[in-house]
């Protein structure tokens, strides 16, 4: 039997990945993080989803990772930068989240006979965030094999599609309300459309609109 692990928030991005691999795998998991963000909904978005469409869901203690990497997404005294600085990462970059994901969801994957794990990074889409990048998925996938002596394979469904394409990739998977109604992708927590204020929703209105346009 076929099996994956996703790495799963309950936002557009991931959900639209977990309705992907339930597609492909005869078994699928889905593992969250809990680091005290900010939008810490996404977590009960994340548990509803699962307990709805019948996938295995864990929630893992990443507090650590609040304190060791003080940002906008953990601190509620900072907001959130609107668009990218002209040098450096946006303040909504958690250092080494990404990374750490990864090496947490494997081991839950490798201790529960698992070699795929499925996560939603895009290099189209990654705001200036070095952990979303292709290189930085094919180097983890080599050296989490080395280091488990395992052959995980990481997919990444949404590598080189942008917001638009991941819409139009949710309503082909036959899902597009699901996405627009039930996920959180807001850094200020509001489920749905969101705040309409902050980047990654001023991003996901941009892509929906622009698929609604072509669909019509």
């Amino acid at each position: 039997m076929k099996s994956c692990v996703v790495i799963f928030s309950g936002g557009q991005d991931s959900t639209t990945c977990l309705f992907w691999a339930k597609e492909r795998f005869d078994r699928v998991e889905a593992i969250s993080f809990d680091y005290k963000q900010r939008h810490s909904l996404e977590l009960e978005c994340a548990a509803d989803i699962c307990k709805k469409y019948d996938v295995k869901h864990t929630i893992l203690d990443m507090e650590l990772l609040n304190q060791l990497a003080p940002n906008s997404l953990t601190r509620e005294d900072m907001e959130v930068d609107e668009k990218a600085p002209e040098e450096g990462v946006p303040n909504t970059f958690v250092e080494g989240r990404n990374l750490l994901f990864l090496t947490f969801g494997a081991i839950y994957a490798k201790t529960n006979g698992i070699k795929h794990i499925v996560t939603g990074v895009s290099q189209s889409d990654y705001s200036g965030y070095p952990d979303c990048r292709d290189v930085f998925i094919k180097s983890t996938n080599v050296t989490l094999n080395l280091a488990m002596d395992y052959e995980f394979v990481i997919h990444t469904p949404l590598m080189w599609i942008d917001k638009m394409e991941t819409w139009k990739l949710a309503d082909e998977l036959g899902v597009l309300d699901v996405i627009k109604n039930e996920t959180l992708t807001c850094y200020n927590g509001v489920i749905g459309d969101g705040c309409g204020k902050c980047p990654a929703c001023e991003l996901r209105r941009k892509g929906y609109e622009e698929y609604m346009e072509i669909k019509q």
